[in-house]
């Protein structure tokens, strides 16, 4: 047998016996075999480095140091599931998909819900072609390098495909105890639980930290399935352990939301025994198809919740009551507590929201108090063990605890309107360089306010005249030339940042993600903004009076209008950079829904392209839907735009058009 025969021999045995270890937890070789098989494998590849092969299992130990990660665009967004927390959501869960679907009955596949790090892996021939974060939703970092050293993760498939899987990479409890001993023995800080272990491994940029730290996974999601003739979601799921993809055994095919609630009820019981943290049970009705019918709300899908299980509550003392100001000038009053360990993690701050919770929950420092996690995240305060009346009445403060401004009373919030309150000012920064906004690596919270105080920075246009700084923040403790450099790198990179990162950085009051989208397709450039009336805006979709004022008021700011004028000489980006959208074509303006499977492109490639002509895409038929396009192995959504009499078009001759206008 010759050398390169004996590798490629090595290479299928062991991730023959990696796949039967990991995944199938059938291991049908040693732990003393298997080591020397790689060992084998491992000399030989160094002895004769023309068989490189970038997928060879011997690569799992890690050993890649990254400088940073990459962004990845997901094909498909990666959205959050909306939430049920009781048994009476999952009723009216179930009720609405029996409403929307005209049904009176509804299979549904319960899944546990892994607490840990959502993953997309995407595939082209049948190889890992790379592994995504969620980041927010849209545009997530390349994780490859470390999820190549989750050995149950396969790096080819059985069939030379291309298709994207998702799931949640997670550490098992026993792991973590094992990786905090480790941590206790070297002196280093701990991890509080399995989900901040698993992410920030995942997220460390030398890859034989991921090696070292016993990582696992399951996928849940099979995301181009119908492509492949799948029609349920188990069905899904079976697919993907053919292929080698390890999923969890522990869900059910359930004929009513009774067996769903019944399959919560026990897991409810039983998570403790598990060696893995769950939150929860994921709910999704099984039929692929009828996915597609009910469509998406703009934050979730219609046809998959997640039921949370009630958080941990624990009781501690409230030691004191301080305040912070938004970017807004918002006055949120905290809860600052004797630590004490919830879900997992320390907490020894919760927030208080306002002024009518505190004098509703009759709180005043010194009380016992119960805390728990929203949704096992976010600490709060939930009522006050002691019954007695408070001797202390709380007195919201009346003047900005930063600037010292008076305050002012809006509904339940107190607000500071002062423009040139620092502490806005440092939130406003904050927000502008953040994940969802210019995206500038290195310039968080603490470094905000470190040069904020220093007089390094003061508004949004002085980001990108830091380089005068250089020298200074080389010599603050915690930099070097390298950190500074890098810093200064990634603010010049956010100058290309899209014009929608850009709107929504500026900290326009009611104007999010979406919206901060929605107007850059729209207008194009920033400079446009001058020019809309408050009754313009509200003739854009999804915008009302009041984003339509706030927008209005923003933009007629004179401060605001210099501080544009600034950042156009530092030389930031206006531009749209996404597609145009090109006007009167014969898609403008129509509502239209795609169905079965079309011969030249996916469906998420012919929507993208009919919405760059101008027509907005949904995802089920209604009265107000104006044309159905159909390709091979359509279903129910062109059976039900023949019976309400709606226009449709066949894949020939939506091929056929697209043809002529592309060739106007």
């Amino acid at each position: 047998m010759t050398p390169k025969q004996r590798i490629e021999q090595l290479r299928e045995l062991l991730e023959q016996y990696n796949y039967e270890y990991y995944v199938l937890d059938a291991p049908t070789v040693s732990d003393g075999e298997y080591d020397r098989l790689m060992q084998e494998l491992i000399i030989l590849e160094k002895d004769h480095p023309q068989f490189y092969d970038p997928f060879s299992p011997s690569l799992r130990v890690g050993g890649e140091v990254a400088e940073g990660f990459e962004k990845v665009s997901h094909r498909r967004q990666m959205i959050s599931l909306d939430n049920a927390f009781n048994e009476t959501d999952l009723r009216d869960f179930d009720r609405r998909v029996k409403t929307l679907l005209d049904v009176k009955e509804v299979s549904y596949v319960a899944e546990l819900k892994i607490d840990g790090l959502a993953i997309s892996l995407d595939y082209s021939n049948g190889l890992l072609n790379y592994a995504a974060t969620r980041g927010d939703g849209e545009t997530g970092e390349n994780v490859t390098a470390n999820i190549k050293t989750i050995k149950s993760i396969p790096l080819k498939i059985k069939e030379s495909a291309s298709l994207e899987v998702r799931g949640e990479v997670y550490m098992p409890k026993s792991s973590l105890e094992k990786l905090n001993e480790k941590q206790t023995s070297e002196g280093k800080p701990l991890f509080a639980n399995t989900r901040n272990a698993a992410a920030g491994t995942i997220r460390n940029l030398d890859s034989t930290i991921a090696a070292s730290r016993n990582l696992n996974a399951y996928w849940y999601y099979f995301v181009n399935a119908e492509e492949f003739g799948i029609n349920t979601h188990m069905e899904a799921l079976e697919y993907l352990e053919k292929l080698g993809f390890r999923t969890n055994k522990l869900r059910k095919l359930c004929h009513s939301i009774e067996e769903v609630i019944d399959f919560v009820n026990e897991n409810a019981t039983k998570r403790h025994e598990l060696d893995y943290d769950i939150d929860g049970i994921v709910i999704k009705v099984n039929n692929l198809e009828s996915w597609e019918t009910l469509g998406m709300t703009a934050k979730s899908p219609r046809w998959a919740i997640a039921f949370k299980f009630p958080p941990e509550e624990v009781i501690t003392e409230l030691l004191d009551i301080t305040f912070t100001v938004g970017r807004t000038g918002k006055i949120t009053p905290n809860a600052v507590l004797a630590p004490v360990r919830v879900a997992g993690s320390l907490v020894q701050r919760a927030t208080l929201h306002n002024e009518d919770f505190i004098i509703s929950r009759d709180l005043e420092i010194g009380d016992k108090v119960i805390i728990r996690k929203a949704g096992d995240i976010i600490p709060e305060v939930v009522a006050k063990v002691n019954k007695e009346p408070s001797k202390n009445k709380f007195v919201m403060v009346k003047h900005c605890p930063r600037c010292s401004h008076e305050l002012k009373q809006i509904d339940a919030h107190h607000f500071c309107l002062n423009e040139l309150c620092p502490a806005r000012k440092i939130e406003g920064l904050i927000h502008f360089a953040s994940r969802n906004a210019m995206d500038i690596e290195g310039l968080g919270e603490k470094a905000v306010e470190l040069f904020f105080n220093e007089g390094f920075i003061s508004d949004i246009p002085s980001i990108y005249e830091l380089s005068k700084y250089r020298d200074e923040i080389i010599n603050v403790e915690g930099y070097s030339t390298k950190s500074t450099d890098k810093l200064l790198n990634a603010i010049e990179t956010s100058k290309s940042q899209s014009l929608e990162r850009l709107l929504f950085g500026l900290g326009i009051k009611e104007v999010g993600v979406k919206t901060a989208r929605t107007l850059a397709t729209k207008y194009g450039d920033l400079n446009a903004f001058f020019n809309v009336s408050i009754e313009e805006y509200q003739q854009i979709p999804d915008i009302g009076p009041v984003v339509a004022s706030s927008l209005f008021d923003y933009f007629n700011n004179e401060t605001n209008r210099e501080m544009i004028k600034r950042l156009a000489l530092l030389g930031v980006n206006f531009k749209y950079s996404g597609p145009a959208i090109i006007e009167d074509t014969p898609f403008s303006g129509k509502i239209i829904v795609l169905t079965g499977t079309l011969s030249t492109m996916s469906r998420s490639e012919a929507g993208e392209l009919l919405q760059q002509y101008g027509a907005k895409i949904r995802s089920s038929v209604s009265k107000a839907t104006d044309l159905v396009i159909y390709g091979e192995s359509a279903g129910s959504k062109l059976t039900k735009a023949e019976e309400l009499g709606i226009k449709t078009m066949n894949d020939a001759e939506f091929k056929e058009l697209l043809d002529k206008i592309k060739g106007e």
